[in-house]
């Protein structure tokens, strides 16, 4: 109390954490903050937690499998090759991956499902080519457009994926180019 009133005769009036003193007379004084609700949970981070549940499920499956299987790395013995890959394919369909060629066919179907017509088509598989890093070294795209411009020119409209007698006339060119 001594103490309270050394403070009172220096200062007319102090706030503090616990109490409010003012002329002789001290009010106890406490302070609430509101309850803290929940925070709600956002429908990313629901997507985000059940993509991070469903990658680590996969992890610890290839993992397991990677534990009870030995695998010897030696490119020149066939049969370590052979049971390296025998491993790898266990691994993919146990653990639900897709190889790199699985990952690109799938890519291709879902990209061109909606695709109408032959030129948007190809264009749309040249697109997944350069973004996958792939290389045309042997120029196949520009012979492919070649020869559907050859049936278009021949058709004398845009070539629709879904005309089979135009198609087959580009899977003959097409057949010709493979030829080559």
């Amino acid at each position: 109390m001594a103490l309270s009133t050394r403070i009172l005769s220096k200062s007319r009036q102090l706030c503090g954490s616990q109490s409010i003193l003012q002329k002789e007379n001290t009010i106890p004084v406490r302070f609430y903050a509101k309850e803290a609700a929940a925070p709600l949970a956002n429908k990313g981070d629901e997507i985000l937690k059940n993509i991070f549940l469903e990658v680590k499920a996969k992890y610890e499956t290839a993992l397991g499998i990677f534990r009870k299987e030995k695998i010897t790395i030696d490119p020149d013995d066939p049969a370590a090759v052979s049971q390296y890959a025998k491993v790898m394919k266990t691994v993919r369909q146990k653990a639900d991956l897709f190889s790199e060629s699985q990952r690109i066919q799938y890519t291709i179907q879902t990209r061109t499902q909606d695709v109408p017509d032959a030129r948007t088509y190809l264009l749309t598989l040249k697109d997944i080519r350069i973004k996958r890093g792939l290389t045309d070294d042997l120029g196949a795209e520009a012979m492919m457009m070649n020869a559907l411009d050859k049936v278009e020119k021949e058709i004398k409209k845009p070539l629709m994926r879904n005309d089979k007698q135009s198609m087959a006339l580009l899977t003959a060119e097409f057949d010709k180019i493979n030829k080559k």
